[in-house]
């Protein structure tokens, strides 16, 4: 309980922001989460938690709680987007001895980690709209309600237009990616295995993957496109736009958006890795840290890997300010690489040349059958990871 007595608030109710609240808890501190929705909840998305943000849900206690609500994944599958023909096929069951891999609803670990933060004697006040941030010995937010909120430490969970990474960092713009994304949740009316599969075609793809106890769907379509008027992913699109974009995929994509009623649509811009993710008595974390393209699908892994080593730098060095340091100087290299990975990893999915794409597919399928644990083994740097393990 080396925290004991820290008073600490976290602004943002996001996977990041309540994995760290329940952290900092469980070694002592007094914790407030700070949200501005009017609920703790998320829906019609799912992530891909992988063996390294599997560690830390298991350090934090939550381990046979997420394998409850979540589809372990048994390959992660290549298609072509005419027929759907397979191109490689990444076994999941040849990660090394321990490690596993989960399709969850965002909305089912959210609520998970809220619980156990509640249950944990963290507080959770919602309708609280971070203004401003004022660093210093004693920390301060401004709330759009008027009020203020202080402590020893504030951190920054508080996402993609994080206020807190502003004033550490001063404003920088974000680069337009030329991608655009839909996501969308449908029945499993067509027997999706527990596999995510990644239909590949010219300027597009799409990637999908069970979830819950496999009734359900998740679809994430990426296209690349010349503008975008905003970021964000509160926009709504009509279905029939999505499956015309798509229309000539074949193979199982077909039945998938037949099914979609519901779409959202946003576009996908790069931001850099923050410069600074301390300050005096303030701390970032995940998307305002290091915001991500979903290419590696690692955003929500490096908020929880994040989170653990936050909570475990401050119980290991009194000093908030060297504690901070450490915090960066073990995430921000990490992080680098991740983000730099998934920003190189769309166009490998989106070859135009027919020749090129077709050379492409047949020496990733060779090298799928001929060096299978070789191709799992490009993995293993981010898989690999053990932050609840490091010392």
């Amino acid at each position: 309980m080396a925290l004991t007595g820290r008073e600490i608030v976290v602004a943002g109710g996001g996977i990041g922001g309540l994995a760290a609240a329940l952290a900092l808890r469980q070694r002592g501190a007094e914790v407030r989460v700070l949200e501005r929705a009017e609920a703790i909840t998320e829906v019609g998305a799912g992530i891909q938690v992988s063996p390294n943000g599997l560690r830390v849900i298991e350090a934090l206690g939550l381990g046979a709680a997420l394998r409850a609500r979540s589809c372990r994944g048994r390959a992660v599958v290549l298609r072509d987007h005419r027929a759907g023909a397979q191109v490689l096929r990444l076994d999941l069951g040849r990660l090394p001895a321990g490690q596993e891999y989960y399709f969850v609803h965002r909305a089912d670990l959210i609520g998970m980690l809220a619980d156990a933060a509640r249950a944990a004697g963290v507080k959770i006040r919602l309708l609280q709209r971070v203004e401003a941030v004022t660093p210093g010995a004693r920390p301060e937010l401004d709330l759009g309600n008027g009020d203020r909120a202080s402590g020893d430490l504030i951190v920054g969970a508080d996402g993609l237009h994080s206020v807190l990474r502003q004033a550490l960092n001063g404003v920088v713009a974000p680069f337009f990616a030329h991608q655009v994304a839909w996501r969308a949740v449908v029945p499993n009316v067509f027997g999706h295995p527990p596999e995510a599969q990644v239909h590949m075609g010219p300027g597009r793809h799409m990637v999908s993957y069970p979830l819950r106890d496999g009734t359900i769907v998740n679809i994430v379509a990426a296209e690349e496109r010349r503008g975008w008027v905003e970021e964000g992913w509160s926009h709504e699109d009509a279905p029939e736009n999505l499956r015309a974009a798509f229309a000539a995929f074949g193979g199982e994509v077909p039945k998938m958006l037949a099914a979609v009623d519901r779409v959202g649509l946003w576009g996908l811009f790069r931001h850099p890795v923050a410069r600074h993710w301390h300050a005096p008595g303030v701390a970032l974390l995940g998307d305002a840290a290091h915001p991500t393209l979903p290419f590696m699908a690692q955003g929500a892994n490096m908020a929880l890997e994040d989170a653990w080593v936050l909570a475990a730098s401050l119980a290991e060095e009194p000093d908030q300010d060297r504690a901070l340091a450490r915090y960066q100087a073990r995430r921000r290299a990490r992080c680098e690489k991740v983000v730099a990975a998934a920003n190189g990893n769309a166009w490998k999915y989106h070859l135009r040349n027919p020749l090129l794409r077709g050379a492409a597919h047949l020496g990733l399928g060779l090298a799928g059958r001929l060096a299978p644990e070789r191709m799992m083994g490009q993995f293993d740097w981010i898989y690999g990871h053990d932050v609840t393990a490091q010392a």
